[in-house]
């Protein structure tokens, strides 16, 4: 049985249709990459795993259980978490307090002392910061705070909504070797992308999303070597 299953979801703005009859697959401990141009409706399906947005059709089955109509703090409860795009940090807190905001549900609070500690062994940086207010850290530092605090709600399922945009070449590579580290720790990750070189070469598996539909999938080797994705994607 896959940890997330999505079944033919279709997501509407009002009478626009954003997702189309989407359908994908996500395994225990694998890193899957959605990945597409801007518009194709990658945020959507993240916000949609997520609660935030409801499809109008489709299910979404997350260990077994059907969670389309929970409400998004049921399902973060149920162990699914989001770094979301633009990181969404509360500025005016520390690094600590934004942490600790981020083991708010039953579940993860009782793990709230041993999950800290393992953030900052992760993260040591966030660890000499931790009484820095946020709104005084770099960009870099800003998203290995919010990849922490997502981190504290003990998920099952991690999904990034584009961890390297804004970011300098140099930081990106660091936070791609940290979902990396992420996923070696036994977490599923779910990424989705701009960047299909970086999104695919830290894959096990990829879905290519186009104007609301996926239109191709497969292997991370698969998609590198589709001459549709190295044209259109590549550059090459």
């Amino acid at each position: 049985m896959a940890l997330l299953e999505i079944e033919k979801i279709s997501v509407f703005y009002g009478e626009m249709c954003v997702l189309r009859d989407v359908s994908l697959q996500v395994e225990r401990g694998e890193v899957i990459c959605v990945v597409g141009a801007n518009g194709a409706g990658k945020s959507t399906l993240i916000n949609t795993i997520s609660g935030v947005l409801k499809p109008r059709s489709g299910k979404i089955i997350f260990n077994g259980e059907e969670i389309t109509h929970l409400e998004p703090y049921q399902i973060v409860e149920k162990g699914i978490i989001q770094v979301p795009e633009g990181r969404r940090l509360f500025l005016n807190m520390t690094v600590e307090e934004n942490l600790l905001l981020g083991s708010y549900t039953p579940r993860s609070r009782k793990k709230r002392k041993e999950n800290l500690e393992k953030i900052f062994t992760l993260l040591p940086r966030l660890a000499e910061r931790r009484k820095q207010i946020a709104r005084t850290m770099s960009g870099g530092e800003q998203q290995m705070l919010a990849i922490g605090r997502a981190m504290m709600a003990d998920p099952q399922l991690i999904m990034f909504d584009e961890p390297s945009l804004g970011l300098a070449p140099k930081v990106v590579d660091h936070v791609l070797e940290l979902i990396k580290n992420i996923a070696a720790q036994g977490v599923t990750v779910l990424l989705v992308e701009q960047n299909v070189h970086h999104a695919l070469e830290l894959s096990t598996r990829g879905y290519v999303l186009e104007n609301g539909t996926v239109v191709l999938s497969g292997t991370a080797h698969e998609l590198l070597n589709n001459p549709h994705v190295k044209t259109a994607y590549l550059g090459l």
